[in-house]
């Protein structure tokens, strides 16, 4: 699992509520037993029309934010399923991190299992943010982790909280068989003693 750490991206400004995981990935691209190649799939139902061309007025369709690592959404991001390919498609698009006032509990989980930093914040700065955002002619903006702030094109800091053990295992780049390996030792220790 790659680290997060800090990135600095262009971010899209998503101001949906509800956004549930067949909306993120219909169900008809979930065949796929890997996590790449649903990138492409991301978004589906709103980036592209029946014959495959895309709608010009949705965001990552934008030039300015076809290649968006950060995406500002509105509240309940991922209800719905228990998909794990959403998270997958949004990874495999090059989305690192989804900042919206809540989650799906679910897809909170996916996410961390898959390295997708979820940042929570209130309503109102969410939607100053895709202001600053869309002010700022989508400049960059970064995401720190370690300091858990996010810094606006503008010169605005935005500070946030994360889970101290989703903060680590983030920043360390460790997936579930990643945290496990960590004990390999005692582990080995344990089988040789029975």
């Amino acid at each position: 699992m790659q680290k997060f750490v800090r990135v600095k991206a262009v971010a899209a400004p998503l101001p949906l509520a509800n956004v549930d995981t067949d909306m993120i990935i219909p169900a008809t691209y979930m065949k796929a037993l890997t996590r790449t190649g649903l990138g492409k799939h991301l978004f589906q139902l709103l980036r592209f029309t029946e014959d495959g061309s895309e709608r010009a007025g949705f965001i990552l369709n934008q030039i300015a934010c076809r290649h968006a690592q950060i995406l500002i959404a509105d509240r309940n991001f991922g209800c719905g399923s228990s998909r794990e390919h959403a998270v997958w498609a949004l990874t495999d698009f090059g989305i690192r991190c989804v900042v919206a006032p809540s989650f799906g509990d679910i897809f909170s989980g996916n996410a961390r299992k898959n390295g997708l930093l979820l940042i929570r914040l209130p309503e109102a700065q969410c939607e100053a943010a895709r202001e600053d955002i869309i002010l700022a002619q989508y400049a960059p903006i970064e995401v720190d982790l370690e300091a858990q702030q996010i810094r606006l094109a503008s010169g605005k800091v935005i500070d946030f909280d994360v889970d101290p053990y989703d903060r680590r295992i983030l920043m360390e780049g460790l997936d579930d068989i990643g945290r496990t390996l960590r004990h390999a030792d005692a582990i080995a220790r344990f089988e040789a003693s029975i």
